[in-house]
């Protein structure tokens, strides 16, 4: 399993619980999306993946323990798309932006030249990779920010509400690249009209917990099952 998470549990209030009890496996190249009305722990579960959140309970990425020792190689395996990528994109230029990871990172030059490059190559975005990211439409937005996920050369992508904000076109592209990334991918929808084309796998949660977890493709002929936990 590349991830496997043990009965996590993270309140960000005392006395309002966001996961209580999670477990989950993830087997590696497996596409999994996490469903469910708003609130019910999505985006918080896929925020303790690399550590933006610290909860308790065990996480292992790939075999290693999420912990403060294991938190900077862990977070070289799992890159986070946020909701926005205006949360996502800061710097001046969205060259500078798929560049920033693998700077950070301390790699020589001419890699992170060669990361770079092919992170534009593969979201489309080399025509701009001199353009400032505020003057992008809000679905070139989403695919820099994947680069600048890209350029780290993550196994595994965390995506929260991938196709949010965008038009059908826009939604189409980003539907088409994710399907030609080779990682384990778990993300974060309400969109389920893309979730036949992306995700084998369809976890639902509820009030911090999964209350279900089988094969998208019979998940979404259940009517009643849908209706009971606000997806109809």
């Amino acid at each position: 399993m590349i991830i496997e998470i043990k009965d996590l549990r993270f309140s960000y209030h005392e006395h309002h619980p966001a996961l209580e009890g999670v477990s989950l496996e993830v087997e590696r190249g497996e596409r999994v999306a996490l469903v469910g009305p708003n609130g019910a722990g999505k985006t918080t579960l896929l925020q303790h993946l690399n550590g933006i959140l610290r909860g308790e309970g065990e996480i292992r990425i790939d075999g290693d323990i999420l912990s403060d020792e294991t938190l900077d190689i862990i977070r070289g395996k799992v890159g986070f798309l946020f909701q926005s990528p205006d949360d996502q994109l800061f710097s001046p230029t969205v060259y500078h932006d798929a560049a920033y990871g693998p700077v950070y990172q301390g790699l020589a030059a001419e890699e992170v030249e060669e990361r770079v490059s092919d992170a534009l190559e593969k979201t489309g975005m080399e025509a701009l990779r001199d353009a400032a990211p505020y003057h992008l439409s809000v679905g070139e937005k989403k695919r820099a920010a994947l680069a600048t996920v890209l350029s780290m050369r993550p196994d595994i992508l965390a995506l929260d509400e991938p196709t949010s904000g965008l038009d059908p076109r826009g939604k189409r592209e980003l539907v088409e690249l994710l399907g030609e990334m080779p990682q384990t991918i778990v993300a974060a929808t309400h969109d389920l009209a893309i979730i036949p084309k992306l995700f084998p796998r369809m976890v639902i949660m509820e009030a911090g917990r999964i209350v279900h977890d089988g094969w998208s493709e019979d998940i979404l002929k259940d009517r009643a099952l849908l209706a009971r936990h606000g997806l109809a």
